[in-house]
């Protein structure tokens, strides 16, 4: 309690109410009457000399009424339990330390206010006993303190989610267990650091959450923000959930930004899970779709291309088709190598392509399965698509190979250009689908062709 002045006994006397005026009792008195807690001090005979405001509040009863007053029986407590709580105040006075107490007190309107109390003995100048002090305060708001303090130390080391406190600069201040863990810092390597150290990407969007904060108040909801991490097994992208406190002092007149609470969980995989389920939707809704524009092509060789048209929205920037043509591959079909645009035949169709051993198209038909590749970091994306008679904006490559009838027909490639990330597992299998279908337009085509 906030009343209490230290755990051992006081070496001050408790002044008498009537022992003169003068700065000193003026500055006492304030010091009493502007205090959180109650406070009552009695002398040695168990006179009570010193009544705050506090106390009056709590009980009802003035210092008028109050100081002077023998003991509490009979007004501040009922007399059958006024003898009881006197002595074990009055204790205090005999032994070091502070004495905690709850004891169920009077209000002057008749009413009873349970109250938790800390008592100290005071020494007069010769070291005799003079009296005792006794801070007290309401037994609900007491609890209300201790469980604010149990919340916080729990958030601080029990919870289970990521908390971290800034302070007005933007800096760590406190982080807690999960927190540290999830950041892959220790707990106490991040304060006063900047986040920019530890998240690579992502920053400036966090830093900019905590700002909006301190200058506006918590956000209505929680916000999820990407966050890409420097650990030492590499960059790891992570999606974190938030929520923003912002922190003032209790104990100003005006509100004094203390910094912002930031409270956040890992949801990284139901985001990526959640991702998953509606790519997987959208590319099954593109299927179905491209089927029925399909079956009402009476070119067969359209329907493949109108295929490809299809699978591109959402999936890559270019698609061209290479079809076998004895032991070489022949370009048939591509999308605009500038804007984007629909796959077409194109028009120098029968000349044959000269990619290189080791590019990705023929490696499709050697293994007949699919190839993913991507620019390296060494030469440009520009030369290494150009290496590949690819169009020069293309930086990642996926070739799945056109079979039908247990015969490999051709390959198709999808391009990506350098600003998307590059073809994963998911997507390969997405391009085996859709190269399924296009192998049957084209097989088709080749059986409908005069003399095929």
């Amino acid at each position: 309690m906030s009343a209490s002045t230290s755990s051992g006994t006081a070496e001050a006397p408790v002044p008498d109410e009537g022992s003169g005026g003068g700065p000193g009792a003026e500055l006492l008195a304030a010091l009493l009457d502007g205090m959180d807690a109650a406070l009552c001090a009695f002398d040695a005979g168990g006179t009570i000399t010193h009544w705050n405001r506090e106390a009056e509040r709590i009980l009802g009863w003035s210092a008028a009424e109050a100081v002077g007053r023998s003991g509490f029986a009979g007004w501040a407590v009922r007399r059958a339990d006024a003898g009881e709580v006197q002595g074990r105040l009055m204790a205090a006075m005999d032994g070091p330390g502070r004495r905690v107490h709850e004891f169920a007190l009077l209000r002057k309107d008749g009413g009873r206010v349970l109250v938790r109390t800390q008592s100290a003995g005071v020494r007069g100048a010769d070291g005799r006993p003079a009296g005792v002090y006794c801070a007290f305060s309401e037994v609900h708001a007491q609890i209300d303190l201790e469980r604010s303090i149990a919340l916080s130390e729990a958030l601080l080391e029990d919870a289970s989610w990521g908390v971290v406190l800034v302070d007005a600069d933007l800096r760590p201040a406190v982080v807690n267990a999960h927190a540290a863990r999830a950041l892959g810092v220790g707990r106490a390597a991040l304060l006063g650091r900047p986040l920019g150290e530890v998240v690579v990407r992502g920053a400036e969007e966090v830093e900019g959450a905590l700002q909006h904060v301190l200058a506006e108040g918590a956000p209505p909801a929680p916000a999820e923000l990407w966050v890409t991490l420097r650990t030492a097994e590499g960059e790891r992208r992570r999606c974190w959930r938030s929520g923003f406190l912002r922190l003032a002092s209790p104990l100003a007149e005006e509100p004094v930004p203390l910094g912002v609470g930031w409270l956040f969980q890992d949801v990284t995989a139901e985001r990526l899970a959640a991702q998953e389920a509606d790519r997987t939707r959208f590319r099954s809704n593109q299927l179905h779709r491209a089927s029925r524009s399909a079956s009402e092509c009476e070119d067969p060789m359209e329907a493949a291309t109108s295929y490809l048209d299809y699978a591109l929205a959402g999936f890559a920037d270019h698609a061209l088709v290479d079809l076998v043509v004895g032991e070489r591959l022949v370009r048939v079909a591509a999308t605009p190598s500038g804007e984007p645009g629909p796959c077409l035949p194109v028009a120098a169709g029968s000349l044959p392509l000269r990619y290189a051993t080791g590019h990705p198209a023929l490696r499709a038909v050697d293994r007949t399965g699919s190839v993913r590749a991507s620019a390296g970091s060494g030469a440009g994306a520009g030369e290494w698509a150009a290496e590949r008679q690819w169009p020069g904006d293309a930086a990642h490559a996926l070739c799945a190979v056109l079979r039908s009838r247990g015969r490999t027909l051709g390959v198709v490639t999808f391009l990506r250009s350098g600003h998307r990330a590059a073809f994963e597992r998911p997507d390969a299998a997405y391009a085996e689908s859709v190269a399924v279908r296009v192998a049957a337009a084209v097989d088709l085509a080749q059986v409908l062709k005069p003399g095929g």
